[in-house]
């Protein structure tokens, strides 16, 4: 009788293990989609006269039934339509979808172009959405980007890179790294490199991704930022 008290306690505590990891699994998010990673930043909608405009900065953490933005002043001023939206999503088709606190869509937006986003059909008005670097003139292209660069974090020069105009695959192009890089790049291990958006994509040997956003010229910083902020200067 005890074997079978003891087998029946240790079920119970198996079955309420698994029902617990489970829960545990199912309320861990899954990591953003590249979709969700090339949104990250600040981005620019304006209307079609482009006599109106706004800078929406879209965050990875989450901010109710979507993920945290950020509007400049002044923005729903612009475009009242605006004031109820506290979340943004990544919806069917990889449309940009703006939502409000119950996940009601206030305003879609279609890629239609790399990089430039329309609203669509049925919206009240025309609306563009476009990377700040772009609206701004900026926006970079490889060519520009050949060279030495520097990854730096609080001030301080800690890996030396340059962006190479040879191939690392068909996507994109190869980078080299110079000796003595500190320990957050070569656990990162970088090997290659493109321009996605107005953005700054490097890739890992593991196929990971880190993203740079032009803060200013010669610029880029890391995006999101997190706790360690990195920057690249060019050399």
């Amino acid at each position: 009788m005890p074997d079978r008290r003891l087998a029946a306690a240790l079920c119970l505590l198996g079955l309420a293990y698994t029902a617990g990891l489970g829960q545990v699994l199912a309320q861990a998010p899954s990591p953003p989609s590249d979709a969700v990673n090339s949104m990250l930043g600040g981005w620019e909608m304006s209307n079609a006269d482009r006599d109106r405009t706004c800078v929406i900065t879209f965050k990875l953490d989450p901010a109710g039934p979507g993920r945290a933005l950020e509007f400049d002043k002044g923005c729903t001023t612009a475009f009242p339509n605006l004031k109820d939206v506290v979340a943004w999503a990544i919806g069917k088709d990889d449309a940009l979808r703006l939502i409000d606190a119950k996940g009601k869509l206030i305003l879609e937006l279609n890629e239609v172009e790399n990089g430039l986003f329309e609203s669509a059909r049925g919206s009240d008005a025309l609306y563009f959405l476009q990377t700040v670097a772009a609206a701004e003139g900026r926006e970079q292209t490889p060519d520009v980007m050949f060279g030495s660069w520097a990854f730096t974090r609080n001030g301080r020069s800690i890996c030396q890179i340059t962006l190479m105009n040879t191939a690392a695959d068909t996507d994109s192009f190869a980078l080299q790294t110079a000796a003595g890089c500190d320990a957050l790049i070569t656990a990162f291990s970088p090997r290659g490199w493109r321009m996605d958006r107005g953005q700054l994509v490097m890739l890992s040997t593991r196929s990971e991704i880190w993203r740079f956003e032009e803060s200013e010229p010669n610029t880029w910083r890391r995006i999101p930022e997190g706790r360690q902020p990195l920057l690249l200067l060019r050399q």
